[in-house]
């Protein structure tokens, strides 16, 4: 029962911080929106600040379960692999009305410069989509499928920094142009054989 409760409330803060953001968001509001009593924060998280670290695990974890079939179906090449993960993120920010942008994104915006144990748990955040990236780069240049002169660590680098970059965009015009544009450039220019 205490881990279902503990999950349960990093189910909802995580909810609420992504549409909120983490300052905005308060541990009442959190605690009554997942049915649990106030005092019981405490015998989970040691702090607002370990209830967002955790929070930061529990987007990363997300991810990875959430792109393991895509990452893991083998009639994919590596390029379409890439194409294939941008797409479910290009939907399922649509479900949202363009309105929520990346977790992760919006976590380092908010708290990166304020607290430098959010910061090193965002970077590491980062770092799984990098080094995913990364590898899918790494295979494709194995199989012919972009060009040899590309440095892969920086270009997943740039795939996710500009890939944030147009999540900022997509939420301040609520429309899907910026993150087609970006998946655009990505193939048409920087992923080119």
């Amino acid at each position: 029962m205490k881990t279902n409760t503990k999950q349960k409330i990093l189910d909802t803060g995580a909810e609420l911080i992504h549409l909120k953001g983490f300052n905005h968001t308060g541990l009442q509001e959190i605690l009554k929106a997942a049915g649990v009593p106030k005092g019981s924060f405490y015998n989970y998280f040691s702090s607002k600040e370990d209830f967002g670290l955790q929070v930061i695990d529990h987007f990363a974890g997300y991810y990875t379960f959430m792109s393991r079939p895509i990452l893991e179906d083998p009639s994919l090449s590596p390029l379409q692999k890439i194409r294939r993960l941008l797409e479910w993120f290009m939907e399922f920010f649509k479900s949202k009305d363009y309105a929520y942008g990346c977790p992760i994104g919006n976590l380092a915006q908010e708290m990166g410069d304020l607290s430098p144990a959010f910061r090193e748990k965002l970077k590491s955040a980062l770092d799984i989509l990098v080094d995913t990236y990364s590898g899918l780069l790494a295979e494709s240049q194995k199989k012919g499928e972009i060009s040899q002169d590309l440095d892969v660590r920086e270009a997943a680098r740039f795939l996710v920094s500009s890939w944030h970059g147009a999540l900022m965009h997509m939420k301040a015009i609520k429309g899907p142009q910026p993150l087609e544009n970006h998946k655009r450039f990505i193939f048409d220019y920087v992923l080119k054989p």
